[in-house]
């Protein structure tokens, strides 16, 4: 089981936009539904996800809100942005373009 260190590079950036695609979602949000829609093998640590949400803030993929958790605490909700979207949509093409050349690979070798 690969650890989220041992991930490509970028790949957690394209994680991180998917969870965002139907809703915001809190970091702890994020984390806990990329656990749970890998079957528990992508577990994401807080000193992985927290730069990168900020760089994808940074980049004007995300954009930030603090509101109040179903617990009623504050957090800073992650949504995407229209340029998220956009690139959501390459980094899912790359994903496929990659994953596939992969595949391919591996039954010719």
């Amino acid at each position: 089981m690969p650890k989220p260190s041992d991930l490509l590079q970028g790949t957690l950036d394209l994680l991180i936009l998917k969870s965002l695609h139907r809703e915001p979602l809190h970091g702890w949000a994020i984390s806990k539904r990329i656990l749970q829609l890998s079957d528990d093998v992508l577990c994401v640590q807080q000193g992985s996800l927290y730069p990168a949400l900020h760089r994808l803030e940074q980049q004007g993929w995300i954009s930030a809100e603090w509101k109040e958790t179903d617990l009623g605490r504050s957090a800073k909700f992650y949504s995407l942005t229209r340029d998220g979207k956009r690139q959501l949509e390459r980094e899912l093409e790359s994903w496929r373009r990659l994953s596939s050349a992969v595949g391919l690979l591996l039954k010719r070798a």
